[in-house]
């Protein structure tokens, strides 16, 4: 293989010039039709950004348009010829991908996994020196900070972002479609990316951009194509519409805005003195009381996972104290923490809160197993009564508790982890980011519940790095930076310039 000039490393496509087309797609599954009749075009100089609710059809078609899939009806072109349904043939047209979670290789360089798969060649044997260069030329363009012998492993969320977009450059692509890319960055790395993919759009590439964040929607989409259901509802310039219209096409009705009203409060629950963990976190002290929604705000790597896991018992810690209705938990001592009425829905809900492969009963009855199975005989009439506690009390939709829970939304996923905290009555329940990677109408949903849980008594520990949800459901904020709380806001003072004031200079 020849090395790629570093100055022509992305071909400027014609704008306006239509690069990929998915006419009339159909896809189905064992009993279920992922998509029918589905049809968007990919145009050169374009973010066509691709939304629907958990469900609606966007993996399926992403797979279509990536090779992963092989329509059943319908067919995808890309450059004006048919697309092999494979991931070799939509490379070899130009088509690349950046998936929700990270493709780089751990243990190779940047520059390694920029050429993964196409290295430059020289007498049989990989040319070192062209690698660099081109991996040279192409980090430049989106991070020209980085260094293209970091391990991959050593990135963040943000630079692996933008070293698989210097990937895509590399390879010559003209369509780049980037599922959920924002998920697990900060407010500056989003600015960071969108900066890449406007110059990106400007010389001609083509992309499609899928999120649930409608914020980010319209500040990056020329047009918004919208799935409902596996059908396609609509088509339109980003210009003609807003976001209770785009909420209409997916979810077919409007969704209430959840907001938090005046509610009277009852004793501290959770009073948290001094608490510190080398590097981690930093003389933390807070207090939250029965039917209170306290909410930690701050940048992504402020520090409030960490907190949330020392308070639960996940995490040790080297000074302070967490006391729960007046009783002292042990560092490091999750039973006490349970046993004492605390729960942890956690960030990452798939890796952390769910055993994927097993059925939603089971998931939903994790938390009791202390409860419905007495000197380790499990009771049926304890389980049906801890699961109908558990999947009624949020309302999960499902076609049977025996399914397994990895065939479930994300929504209702996230519902069955914080239902089986329910079945237990907590009096304190922390939720580190509940509505993250979840649609539009779930996020209403889960709101809902969470003032419901505040009105019933329940004092609320919230995580949150979406600021409408900030604002919406808190009735204190704490913002935290660099592991310590650098300020107080309460339902007087809170805005959003007042969070980012703090959580950026505090």
């Amino acid at each position: 293989m020849q090395a790629t000039n570093p100055k022509a490393l992305h071909p400027h496509s014609q704008q306006g010039q239509t690069l990929l087309a998915a006419r009339g797609v159909s896809k189905t599954f064992p009993g279920v039709i992922a998509l029918d009749d589905v049809s968007l075009t990919v145009v050169a100089g374009e973010v066509n950004a691709l939304v629907g609710e958990n469900g609606a059809g966007k993996s399926t078609l992403i797979n279509l348009m990536s090779g992963f899939y092989a329509p059943d009806g319908g067919g995808i072109d890309v450059g004006g010829r048919p697309l092999d349904p494979t991931p070799s043939a939509a490379h070899r047209a130009g088509v690349a991908t950046i998936h929700q979670e990270s493709h780089l290789v751990p243990n190779m360089t940047v520059a390694e996994n920029i050429l993964l798969g196409h290295w430059p060649t020289r007498m049989g044997l990989i040319d070192s020196r062209a690698q660099m260069q081109i991996a040279r030329a192409a980090i430049a363009r989106v991070a020209p900070g980085l260094s293209p012998d970091t391990l991959a492993r050593r990135l963040t969320p943000a630079e692996g972002q933008l070293v698989e977009i210097a990937r895509a450059i590399s390879e010559q692509s003209r369509v780049l479609i980037m599922d959920e890319p924002t998920t697990s960055l900060s407010g500056r790395e989003i600015n960071q990316l969108f900066a890449v993919v406007r110059e990106l759009k400007a010389e001609g590439m083509g992309i499609v951009f899928v999120s649930h964040w409608l914020e980010e929607v319209f500040a990056i989409a020329d047009r918004i194509t919208v799935l409902r259901d596996g059908r396609l509802v609509g088509t339109e310039p980003a210009a003609t519409l807003d976001a209770p219209a785009v909420i209409r096409m997916m979810v077919g009705r409007g969704v209430t805005e959840v907001t938090s009203s005046q509610r009277p409060m009852g004793e501290t629950v959770l009073k948290v003195t001094n608490l510190s963990r080398a590097g981690v976190v930093e003389n933390v002290s807070l207090q939250v009381r029965s039917g209170e929604i306290l909410t930690l705000a701050g940048l992504v790597g402020a520090g409030r996972s960490e907190l949330a896991n020392c308070i639960f018992g996940v995490d040790p810690y080297e000074g302070g104290t967490v006391e729960l209705a007046g009783q002292v938990i042990p560092p490091g001592d999750t039973t006490a923490a349970i046993d004492g009425g605390m729960g942890l829905v956690p960030e990452d809900r798939r890796q952390q809160g769910l055993i994927t492969n097993l059925s939603v009963r089971i998931n939903a009855t994790l938390a009791v197993l202390d409860r419905i199975a007495p000197g380790g005989i499990l009771s049926p009439e304890r389980e049906a009564a801890a699961l109908s506690m558990a999947t009624r009390s949020v309302a999960v939709k499902m076609a049977s508790a025996e399914v397994p829970i990895s065939t479930l939304s994300g929504g209702n996923q996230q519902k069955v982890v914080i239902g089986r905290w329910l079945a237990r009555g907590p009096k304190l329940l922390i939720l580190d980011e509940p509505t993250k990677g979840i649609d539009i109408g779930a996020k209403a949903e889960i709101s809902q519940i969470i003032l419901r849980l505040a009105e019933e008594g329940t004092a609320i520990l919230l995580i949150s790095s979406e600021m409408p949800e900030v604002l919406a459901l808190s009735d204190r904020v704490l913002v935290m930076r660099s592991g310590r709380i650098t300020g107080e806001l309460t339902r007087d003072n809170l805005s959003a310039e007042a969070v980012i004031a703090l959580a950026t200079r505090g």
